[in-house]
């Protein structure tokens, strides 16, 4: 071989390694910390990126949304994520700050096969997963799940009791299911029957602020009865042999969305735009669903029967509908109701 051929073999080699490093592409993922980063890694990120190979992905954890808008605020000038998965409510300031890009059918072709609750007015993000307060127990003591809410009420339950209170988007919630149940008719003008029902409650309450999270207490038996999410309360009563169950009350219960946000400007660019659409497809919603028991936002997600039995799916005659991109205008004043009249009458 001559010393030109060997030379022009040398750069094409070199022009090919080079395309190879152009191809990779790498991405940020923001979202909620724990066990949520945990089994979406296993469920999504992983596969996707064995699907993808030309793409990395690089999971960044947070607490809460609150904490993943500040980030994104920090970073508005020049974005170092660029998907974040966080409460609607949140992303409804996002988007306002115009923080995202608009994630529809163009960019996310599985969009289409949404439910309509998944899409939200005015939101840039789409609904990623749904879950639903349920009532929390300790199968030790309570041999029975709840029939009601008010059994936090009940007097043999003094101390016994774990809520995350307001500001929590739990205590919120269980303030408006109160509410309809005793009368209430429209949660954005008045909460006041909900708040009543609270301070029958409160006097059992051993805290409002569980921590690490609401579950421990209920699973070690330090209390009997609390609210908390369906996903992680399906996972603790796996990892706790069945010590901690879960239920929805004869009250009902509402669901929480979380959203994916396309962050603008992010530097991922297209590959970030694909995680998204992987992340909404029904293989990736039937994988973080039997994994962690979210219902799917997906329509066409075929979810395992014994899955699906673990979500709210088969109990949405009992689901309080809530607009809670409306609800945010109003939160305020119902926390200053909750300040003023639930946390006195805790003992």
């Amino acid at each position: 071989m001559t010393t030109s051929v060997k030379l022009a073999a040398a750069i094409l080699a070199l022009g090919l390694l080079t395309q190879g490093v152009r191809a990779q592409s790498s991405i940020t993922v923001m979202g909620y910390s724990g066990l949520f980063q945990e089994r979406y890694t296993k469920a999504v990120v992983e596969p996707f990126m064995r699907a993808h190979p030309d793409i990395q992905v690089t999971y960044f954890p947070l607490p809460s949304s609150a904490a993943m808008l500040g980030n994104l605020r920090a970073q508005k000038a020049a974005p170092q994520a660029d998907v974040v998965i966080m409460d609607v409510s949140v992303s409804k300031a996002g988007t306002d700050e115009k923080l995202f890009d608009k994630i529809d059918e163009s960019n996310a072709p599985n969009v289409r096969d949404l439910y309509p609750a998944a899409r939200i007015p005015d939101v840039a993000g789409v609904g990623v997963t749904f879950d639903n307060l349920v009532m929390l127990y300790n199968a030790e003591a309570v041999k029975e799940p709840p029939a009601s809410w008010m059994a936090m009420a009940d007097k043999a339950n003094e101390g016994k009791v774990v809520i995350p209170g307001i500001p929590d988007i739990q205590g919120v919630s269980l303030v408006i299911i109160l509410n309809k149940a005793n009368g209430g008719t429209d949660y954005l003008k008045d909460v006041s029957k909900g708040i009543a029902a609270m301070t029958e409650i409160a006097p059992n309450v051993q805290t409002w602020e569980p921590k690490p999270e609401v579950y421990v207490p209920i699973v070690t038996g330090q209390a009997v009865l609390g609210a908390g999410w369906n996903a992680r309360a399906q996972v603790n009563n796996q990892t706790s042999g069945g010590k901690l169950k879960a239920a929805i009350p004869q009250e009902g219960t509402v669901f929480q969305i979380n959203t994916i946000n396309l962050v603008a400007n992010g530097p991922g660019g297209e590959a970030a735009k694909t995680f998204v659409n992987y992340a909404l497809s029904p293989e990736a919603q039937k994988a973080f669903t039997e994994s962690m028991f979210y219902a799917p936002t997906n329509t066409k997600a075929q979810i395992s029967p014994e899955a699906l039995d673990r979500t709210a799916v088969k109990f949405m005659d009992k689901v309080i509908p809530v607009d809670w991109i409306a609800l945010a205008k109003v939160r305020e004043s119902i926390g200053e109701q909750w300040r003023r009249r639930v946390l006195p009458a805790s003992r």
